[in-house]
């Protein structure tokens, strides 16, 4: 998943694969037969939640959804076949009710599995104007063969119907067909093998026998969606008052650049809330400025927060903070991404050149002040077959660096081109950690390097494949976190030349690799494979198509009225409010109110 703000952690793994897709049929309409739920519990004052985002929500949409920012209210609003435990990240059940041995679900040859649904869950609208929700119809098989389907249309651009086109069946002939080409007929007929014999019953037919496939069950774009609302409404369908969604939270607003908030579904079976938390009202300003942020938290307006870069050493050591300081740890790899699609970086040699002038050490103590681990190829540790932390890999090798940069031209890095650098909010000082070792260890002039900061959701506009290679910059910061947990999830939806990336990098011999790691059944072969394929990206004679930095580790702050598992939820996928609490009395106190 593109990261923005990451969660937080713990070392699992766990087996998975990738999606399916299913048909929309027989719809269950409501039709008058509607009932009204009130959204709040009818008390003075809602259990709040208060937190701030510096970044705006890029689509509420399922099959769109890509980033963390976004995945995280989908997975409050879309409930799916399973879900990740906020506590064990364990695959358990949601929607589809598992067997104590969940081989039961799937066929002797490994290709089609079948879930049965329980038939208590609704699909419910809420208006923010009354503050209540309408209850319209249940939630039945079809709605998952809609929504997966949907997922693998190429027409929506979305970055995960290549992940699911990588392992269910037709679901590739779909999503890899040309957009202008395509039509419902080719989406929602009978290729995409995903099917409703009945109202409880899903059965998704896979290409190969995928080891991984259970543990991608409850990846967000595989949710079933509400097929009526999206043709009525089209665009505007998550659009708060218009949106219909079967899950724990409603979206009360989603005012750009002022606010977001979310209420909590009463109507839902107890037992999918993800947990025993109290919080009825989710309220997220958007605010740009870090340093605001932190001063609203030391006034109590706001139950948690990162730690400013600026204040992370007296915080560490203020006993004030003492109780609320908390170091998380995720398996987020962050990295410079290169266009593969014009100069300089369509050259091997000046993408080896320019990773390994990266000193990860020096980056992480000085840029990061120690919050993350140095990483030098891709899958982290954690992930089932990933080869161990910084075992396979250059890393930062000036002399390797300067043969390079002469074997890519430029020698002492004269005439090397103007490099434009885009980043993410805040992280200008990385691209500058970056020239300046340019500079000291190539000869570059520091004067070729032009770098902007962008919110999140402009960030991936500007380096979608989509955009013409002229308006793309050369080189960009992004991170990528686990969605399940298998090295599949990395080189495969990430770097392979049929992954929807923004780096456009050509396919060669390593994709052959990468296919052939992705139908392995030995676990053996499976992690001398993924070895071989990361040596092939990040070695000495590798392809090096992204610049691995760190593995990120941060500080929270969290007040003491605030609990839950923080150090586990939301490792893969989004976090899960119902998990977390608010003691609303000692709140209010905090606030003298």
């Amino acid at each position: 998943m593109f990261k923005n703000a990451f969660r937080t952690a713990a070392t699992v793994a766990i087996l998975a694969t990738m999606v399916v897709a299913l048909l929309p049929t027989n719809f269950a309409l409501a039709g008058d037969a509607e009932f009204t739920y009130v959204a709040q519990y009818r008390q003075d004052v809602p259990v709040t939640r208060d937190t701030a985002s510096t970044s705006e929500i890029s689509t509420l949409d399922p099959a769109v959804a890509s980033d963390s920012v976004s995945i995280t209210p989908i997975e409050n609003l879309f409930l799916g076949l399973t879900n990740y435990d906020p506590i064990t990240g364990n695959v358990v059940s949601e929607l589809a009710i598992l067997p104590d041995d969940v081989t039961e679900l799937v066929s002797e040859d490994g290709l089609t599995w079948t879930f049965t649904l329980r038939d208590d869950v609704m699909w419910m609208r809420y208006d923010p104007a009354s503050g209540e929700a309408t209850e319209i119809r249940p939630v039945v098989a079809s709605d998952f063969v809609y929504g997966i389907k949907r997922a693998c249309d190429p027409r929506l651009g979305g970055y995960y119907g290549t992940v699911a086109a990588k392992v269910i069946a037709g679901c590739d002939v779909v999503n890899l067909s040309d957009p202008e080409e395509v039509t419902d007929e080719l989406v929602f007929g009978d290729t995409i093998q995903v099917s409703a014999p009945d109202d409880t019953t899903v059965v998704i037919t896979l290409q190969f026998p995928a080891s991984y496939f259970f543990s991608m069950t409850p990846m967000w774009m595989l949710r079933p969606v509400p097929q009526e609302t999206i043709e009525e409404f089209g665009d505007d369908w998550t659009q708060p008052g218009n949106i219909v969604t079967n899950g724990p939270y409603f979206v009360a607003e989603n005012t750009r650049g002022v606010r977001r908030t979310f209420v909590r579904n009463e109507a839902l079976p107890a037992d999918l809330f993800s947990g025993d938390g109290n919080i009825e009202v989710i309220n997220q300003p958007l605010i740009e400025d870090g340093g605001t942020i932190f001063a609203l938290y030391q006034d109590n307006q706001l139950d948690s927060t990162g730690v400013p870069t600026a204040e992370l050493q007296a915080i560490l050591n203020d006993p004030e903070y003492a109780d609320q300081l908390l170091q998380v740890f995720d398996l987020a790899v962050f990295y410079f991404a290169f266009a593969h699609d014009k100069p300089p970086f369509d050259n091997v040699h000046a993408r080896r050149a320019f990773s390994a002038v990266i000193d990860r050490e020096a980056f992480v103590s000085q840029i990061r002040q120690n919050r993350g681990v140095p990483m030098i190829h891709f899958t982290p540790p954690g992930m089932a077959y990933a080869p161990p932390i910084n075992e396979i890999g250059v890393g930062f090798n000036p002399d390797y660096a300067r043969e390079q940069i002469e074997l890519a031209g430029y020698p002492n890095c004269e005439g090397f081109p103007n490099v434009e650098i885009a980043t993410y909010q805040g992280a200008g000082t990385w691209a500058e950690f970056w020239a300046a070792g340019a500079e000291e260890h190539l000869g570059c002039d520091p004067g070729i390097f032009q770098v902007e900061q962008l919110e999140f959701s402009v960030l991936l506009e500007v380096i979608d494949a989509s955009t013409p290679t002229q308006d793309r910059p050369n080189a960009w910061t992004l991170g990528w976190g686990p969605d399940y947990g298998d090295a599949n999830n990395w080189v495969n939806d990430v770097l392979s030349c049929t992954a929807d990336n923004a780096f456009l990098r050509p396919c060669t011999e390593i994709d052959d690799l990468i296919d052939e790691a992705a139908r392995e059944a030995d676990p053996n072969r499976r992690a001398e494979l993924y070895a071989e394929i990361e040596e092939g990206f990040f070695g000495p004679e590798g392809e090096h198509p992204i610049a691995p930095i760190f593995l990120r580790s941060d500080y929270v702050l969290v007040k003491p009225w605030y609990t839950g598992p923080f150090e586990t939820d939301g490792l893969f996928g989004g976090a899960h409010w119902g998990a977390f609490s608010i003691d609303m009395a000692a709140k209010l106190a905090a606030r003298g109110e």
